[in-house]
């Protein structure tokens, strides 16, 4: 008799293969056509809330694999919560304004100057096409991941109502008293003819000279000092094109100077290095303190102009000179020092990076018309000649300096008339600087790591003014009216709300677009006439800055609360869209707009190199759907620790689909086993095996819940799968074959098996969930009836993790126990002596085996028996905690149904089989 048709062999339509690049497109789809982000947010009505506040990436191209990541590990975080039973709020954003859409436009209408040609209404109107296109290409783009947001719903920042509130953060910002309007150096794309805030610049390596130039002191100086002979101070720079707007040589109040004898001054600290490296010679003739230089004049040997000695703390004495070359156009620090000793700012260098008419008008360099028109750095070399015996020495090198983050191409610093939040003064009704405030409320922060917390401290505790005004065309304008007469800028309330409300109505094109007669306010008591408009336009980092007044705060959006209990991006976002938001929530909030700050590192090649088209190491989220699909993707995602570089390649993409099909393959042969099963056993009536697996499962899933609630998802993805491959696959799926396949189908055994797996399957199913969200909804079309109950689909669902009583299973003796036991079959299957372990009985007086039913013993070791005498002749036997056992072959008949040797002869089944086939 074939018995094979006897058995209850696993069954299940849940198929092994998942067809992921086929069936995920329309299961995505339907989520779409059911509106699963609506019901989500209605099966949470009124429980806790969870908000993740989107960063916006910038509607500027294709999705690439970072975009990915960060989309990815925001909804694993956002469905972590909701299966966790929290009304979850995820708005998707995007960033729209800004250079990089400005840049693409030009390059459609042919470069800068076809541009310039067009109205600046026209050129905005092309932007905005531009943004929509690819606002619409990312959205598809990112629900192709398996990303569930309110994507009907979306905030953009051109959109209008977003622009009004943009602007009302910048008018907050003023009514707070932290807006200023000033001249001052700052970072200035040439090639963009723009201001840059620091979170837009790039340090690369550049060629620069190295130039040691001597300032011979007035003859007034020398008389003061009592000196008759030559005496220069000699100073350091790696800009010779900025000595022309020198008006300054700054020293350390606190260091010594010495005149050398052959006539030049330097720090008496730095003499000794400048002699052994060639630059300077000569002893040291008299020794002077700082104190005795301060404003003194010397002569810059350029152009003849006097250079007023100045003291400063920042002068630091580690290279150089100790004598530091002071421009307060062109330098953060000059300007500083230039503001306490009144310092000419001189700025003869135009938008382009040209030296403009001041060379000229002021007599900056001999033979200035040569240069008007001339970029600065063309123009080196022959100001190093025209400054002729006065180089004391030249040189080149290579160092870091800053670049834009767009064109690439160095800067400059240059001082122009802009706007700034003031990071030092106390808003208006705070008794701590904007500053502090930042500070204090960065220490309130939790961080994911702990380490960015160090990192925002450092970026808030060390950064300038922020320069919030670009001279641009496509962004928010700065949108005030400026009073001819006075130069004042008009920050009537009144009027700001006015223009807000226009803004709301017909977009902030309108400052371009209509006569500053329909834009004022008809009370605010100027004439139009009387009035200019204020030109320049906010930072794009002002934009993402605001998004938490604009998103969390207007009410226009269903986008969850403030503060947001998340913000989610990659660690460069520390010194851009985390400050941006902290400075301008400090200031009109007076508190962080965030509760957690989570950062990732950036996504690398196998090799951990950085990904370019040149190394065609590029790894495309699209072609990553086309082979592997997105499951795949978030799978990777979750198992890889974020918290650096994250490294994605094909191998480890191969990796990432083997465990996804071993996690697949685990729930269909579950899936499989307890198709039949219509009613749960209750724990207490569960066999030990089954109270066994339960409690590892408890465990397991208890700490995977815990590392998933802490963000710390490759932890508890590594708890998970070890729990997978070795308790539950490796030993618990394997033990129970006999029962389920070979018991009667309401036996007690088999079901109290199938009803803990039932249990795992139910638990496991919403801890995977806002992983493999695919998978879970489609395990969900499969699961028997008695733990789908009346669910639709997953999101039905909430995370509930299995509650059992402590099992009696002695664990570490029977685990120990095992090894040993499978240790020397390994060997026995080697030399052919046996082909699996039902050939085999254990004899044994273990009280702990005894103790235990004897059915559940033999399912531990796979073996026909377990007995307390000897029969036959040792296989082999090993040892635990002192007790033997001792391996033997099987005595009895190989039963031909359920092959365990415990039938009486051959063609007979075993005692337990012919009771179920006489049943």
């Amino acid at each position: 008799m074939d018995y094979k048709d006897t058995l209850l062999l696993p069954t299940t339509k849940f198929e092994m293969r998942g067809n992921l690049i086929n069936n995920e497109p329309k299961k995505y789809a339907s989520w779409d056509e059911k509106k699963i982000y609506q019901k989500m947010k209605a099966n949470r009505k009124g429980a806790q809330s969870f908000t993740l506040h989107d960063g916006p990436p910038y509607a500027n191209g294709h999705t690439h694999i970072g975009h990915a990541l960060n989309k990815i590990l925001k909804d694993i975080i956002i469905k972590h919560n909701y299966f966790n039973g929290k009304s979850v709020r995820f708005t998707p954003g995007w960033d729209c304004h800004g250079l990089p859409i400005e840049q693409q436009v030009e390059k459609k209408l042919g470069g800068k100057q076809k541009k310039e040609l067009l109205e600046k209404s026209e050129v905005r109107k092309l932007c905005r096409a531009h943004a929509a296109e690819f606002v619409d290409i990312q959205r598809e783009e990112f629900k192709k991941l398996g990303v569930i947001a309110d994507w009907e719903n979306p905030y953009v920042t051109m959109d209008f109502k977003f622009e009004a509130n943009i602007y009302r953060t910048l008018c907050n910002v003023a009514k707070k008293g932290l807006l200023i309007e000033r001249s001052k150096p700052v970072f200035w794309s040439w090639a963009e003819r723009t201001a840059l805030a620091e979170a837009e610049v790039e340090y690369e390596d550049k060629e620069d000279y190295s130039i040691f130039i001597a300032f011979e002191l007035s003859d007034e100086a020398k008389k003061k000092l009592s000196i008759d002979s030559k005496a220069a101070l000699v100073i350091w720079t790696t800009t010779p094109w900025t000595i022309p707007a020198n008006t300054g040589i700054s020293l350390n109040p606190q260091e010594e100077y010495v005149l050398t004898t052959t006539g030049y001054i330097v720090a008496k600290e730095l003499l000794s290095s400048l002699r052994d490296s060639g630059i300077l010679s000569g002893d040291i003739a008299r020794t002077f303190k700082a104190t005795e230089f301060e404003n003194l004049l010397a002569i810059n040997p350029l152009n003849a102009r006097t250079s007023r000695i100045v003291l400063g703390a920042h002068v630091l004495i580690e290279n150089g000179t100790g004598c530091v070359h002071t421009a307060p156009g062109h330098g953060e620090d000059d300007y500083r020092i230039g503001l306490v000793y009144d310092l000419e700012v001189v700025m003869p260098v135009d938008e382009t990076g040209c030296y403009d008419e001041t060379i000229v008008r002021d007599g900056l360099i001999p033979n200035a018309e040569d240069f008007v028109g001339r970029h600065i750095f063309k123009s080196n070399e022959d100001l190093i000649t025209l400054m002729g015996d006065s180089v004391v020495h030249v040189s080149k090198f290579k160092h870091s300096y800053p670049h834009c983050w767009r064109s690439h191409t160095p800067l400059i610093f240059r001082a122009t008339k802009q706007w700034f939040i003031s990071v030092d003064e106390k808003p208006n009704g705070s008794d701590k600087t904007l500053r502090e405030i930042a500070l204090s409320e960065v220490e309130k922060t939790l961080f994911f790591p702990e380490t960015g917390r160090n990192r925002l401290k450092s970026m808030v505790a060390n950064r300038p003014d922020w320069c919030i005004s670009r001279q641009r065309d496509w962004g928010v304008p700065i949108a005030f009216f400026r009073i001819k007469a006075t130069g004042e800028v008009l920050l009537d309330e009144k009027v700001l709300n006015f223009t807000a409300m226009i803004f709301e109505m017909r977009g902030s094109d309108a400052w371009y677009s209509m006569p500053t007669e329909q834009l004022l306010y008809p009370g605010a008591g100027y004439k139009a006439d009387e009035l200019e408009k204020v030109t320049d336009i906010l930072d794009v980092w002002f934009d993402s800055g605001s998004t938490w007044y604009s998103v969390l705060k207007s009410r226009n959006y269903d986008a969850g609360e403030f503060q947001a209990d998340l913000y989610v991006e990659g660690s460069d976002q520390h010194r851009g869209w985390f400050q941006s938001s902290m400075f301008l929530s400090a200031a009109v909030e007076h508190k962080a707009p965030y509760k957690g700050v989570l950062t990732h590192g950036f996504t690398v090649d196998e090799k951990g190199e950085k990904m370019s088209k040149s190394k065609g190491n590029v790894v495309a989220p699209e072609t990553v759907l086309k082979e592997y699909g997105s499951e795949i993707l978030r799978l990777w995602v979750a198992s890889s620790d974020y918290q650096g570089d994250l490294k994605i390649s094909q191998s480890i993409l191969k990796q990432s689909a083997e465990n996804y099909r071993k996690l697949r393959n685990t729930f269909r042969i579950m899936l499989a086993n307890i198709n039949d099963l219509h009613a749960l056993t209750p724990y207490e009536k569960m066999g030990e095996l089954d109270k066994w697996i339960l409690n590892e499962a408890k465990s397991v899933f208890e700490g995977v819940h815990k590392s998933f609630s802490n963000y710390n998802f490759v932890n508890g993805m590594s708890l998970l799968n070890n729990f997978i491959v070795n308790e539950l696959s490796g030993i618990y799926i394997d033990i129970t074959k006999d029962s389920l396949y070979c018991d009667a189908k309401d036996d007690a055994r088999r079901t109290s098996s199938q009803s803990a797996m039932a249990m795992i399957v139910k638990s496991l199913l919403t801890l995977i969930a806002p992983i493999l969200t695919y998978t879970a909804d489609e395990i969900v079309e499969y699961l028997p009836e008695v733990i789908r109950e009346a669910k639709e689909d997953i999101f039905d669902f909430t995370h509930q993790n299995i509650d059992v009583a402590e099992s009696p299973f002695n664990t570490d003796y029977m685990y120990a126990a095992r090894e040993k036991f499978y240790e020397i079959v390994d060997g026995l299957k080697k030399e052919k002596i046996i082909k699996n372990t039902l050939e085999l009985v254990i004899v044994t007086e273990s009280k702990k085996i005894a103790e235990m039913d004897k059915t559940s013993a033999e399912d531990w070791f796979v073996v026909s028996g377990i007995s307390h005498s000897a029969v036959t002749e040792e296989l082999g036997k090993f040892e635990v905690d002192g007790t033997i056992f001792v391996i033997q072959k099987a005595t009895d008949a190989k039963c031909p149904r359920c092959w365990k040797y415990q039938a009486k002869d051959e063609t007979s089944t075993c005692t337990r089989c012919t009771k179920v086939l006489n049943a």
